[in-house]
């Protein structure tokens, strides 16, 4: 038989760990003074600016009739596109290979008489090579200029460009000002219309990011000629931010 000792300390262990999880779960509501209000406000804040970097991909794809052909070939053609991205007056540390890939091309599917296909392997009647770079424009004035360029120079895959701010930190801080600033308002409204007022801000609880507005970028339809500059509108970049602010209100 146990000594009550033994007993009455088993007790008091359990009892402690019962009592931990409501602990636990006490801690994560703010202390507040009794007979007070905690008001939890959800805002937002933004800021625009007009972005002095963008990013696109520019790439390269060939075939050939041995894997070796296509990738010769394809060496070929990015070496002569790097090249002209530098001329362009891109820095080398903007200019970062994102794909390269060598992939077999296979002979088409051959249709039976009662119209499926042939199972039997296809065969591979060449090869594909492709490789991608990605690029960062920092003088937004050449972004036409430079994939014109780059067409010229054999580049058969270009997406984006992707506007972005080269240092978003004053422009996110500007964001943060005015989700604050949102809050206090709402808590100020909640507060008069709850016969009440706001004794001090509890907590603050980060969460949000940037969200550029829609752009242009227009590119002719055909890359066998050589086309015009494309036309590209950098538009305006809206840096959002989102709190959670939490309020103490009293009588």
């Amino acid at each position: 038989m146990k000594s009550p000792k033994l007993l009455a300390a088993t007790a008091f262990a359990v009892l402690a760990m019962a009592s931990a999880p409501a602990a636990m779960a006490q801690q994560t509501v703010p202390a507040i003074e009794a007979g007070h209000t905690l008001l939890t406000v959800n805002a937002d804040g933004s800021s625009t600016r007009t972005p002095d970097m963008a990013s696109y991909s520019a790439g390269v794809t060939t075939q050939g009739k041995t894997a070796s052909e296509a990738m010769g070939a394809n060496s070929q053609a990015m070496t002569r596109v790097i090249a002209a991205l530098k001329k362009a007056g891109v820095a080398d540390k903007d200019i970062q290979t994102t794909n390269l890939s060598l992939n077999p091309v296979y002979a088409p599917m051959q249709r039976q008489p009662d119209g499926s296909f042939a199972g039997e392997p296809r065969e591979i009647v060449g090869y594909q090579a492709t490789n991608t770079v990605s690029v960062r424009q920092r003088k937004l004035a050449d972004t036409g200029k430079v994939i014109d360029a780059l067409v010229s120079a054999g580049a058969n895959q270009v997406n984006g460009p992707d506007f972005t701010l080269s240092e978003p930190a004053a422009a996110q801080d500007e964001a943060r000002t005015d989700a604050i600033k949102t809050a206090r308002a709402r808590a100020d409204l909640y507060a008069r219309a709850a016969g009440l007022r706001v004794v001090r801000v509890v907590s603050i609880n980060e969460g949000g990011g940037n969200a550029p507005m829609p752009v242009m970028f227009a590119r002719k339809a055909s890359m066998d000629m050589a086309p015009a500059a494309p036309p590209v509108a950098a538009g305006e970049l809206q840096m959002s931010m989102n709190l959670t602010v939490q309020f103490e209100l009293a009588p």
